[in-house]
């Protein structure tokens, strides 16, 4: 099993989780699939509202996560960074894609900053679970059983070292 995932600890004592895969396709359809309503409904969350830079938007992940965020930056097809809140909490993570290109194939990175230091191999054995249903999405196939999966991915999150 390929685990894409690693986790840190910030220096405010917050978490970060980071994923990385490479995807069998160029790197404008890969953004589109990281930015249009429709197709992240396909692998990620239902999201509605303004998604411009500066705009704000509602979303409820495949997870169960549910929160409004505003984009922070949006530089087409490369960079995009998000700040989301969830529903009836104060606290603020920053979700950070890096999309670059190498050919035919491309490389996301999305990193979740500002996360409960005490629950990373939750949320590593969940954003793994997003890039995989990525790249059944990608391929024409459902993504997968969340739950299922993340139970799969969760005790190998939990014995991975944090760094």
């Amino acid at each position: 099993m390929k685990i894409i995932g690693a986790m840190r600890t910030l220096p405010d004592g917050r978490g970060a989780v980071r994923v990385e895969d490479v995807f069998d396709t160029e790197i404008d359809d890969l953004w589109q699939a990281c930015t249009q309503p429709e197709r992240l409904a396909r692998w990620i969350a239902e999201v509605s509202g303004n998604l411009l830079p500066g705009g704000e938007f509602s979303a409820r992940f495949t997870s169960g996560w549910e929160g409004t965020g505003q984009v922070e930056l949006c530089e087409p097809p490369h960079h995009l960074v998000v700040v989301t809140r969830g529903s009836g909490s104060s606290d603020e993570e920053v979700i950070e894609a890096t999309l670059r290109a190498d050919g035919r194939r491309t490389t996301l990175i999305i990193e979740e900053r500002g996360l409960p230091a005490d629950r990373l191999p939750e949320y590593g054995a969940g954003w793994q679970v997003h890039m995989e249903d990525l790249g059944t999405h990608l391929a024409g196939r459902d993504r997968c059983d969340i739950g299922t999966r993340w139970a799969e991915l969760l005790p190998i999150y939990q014995r991975q070292e944090v760094g």
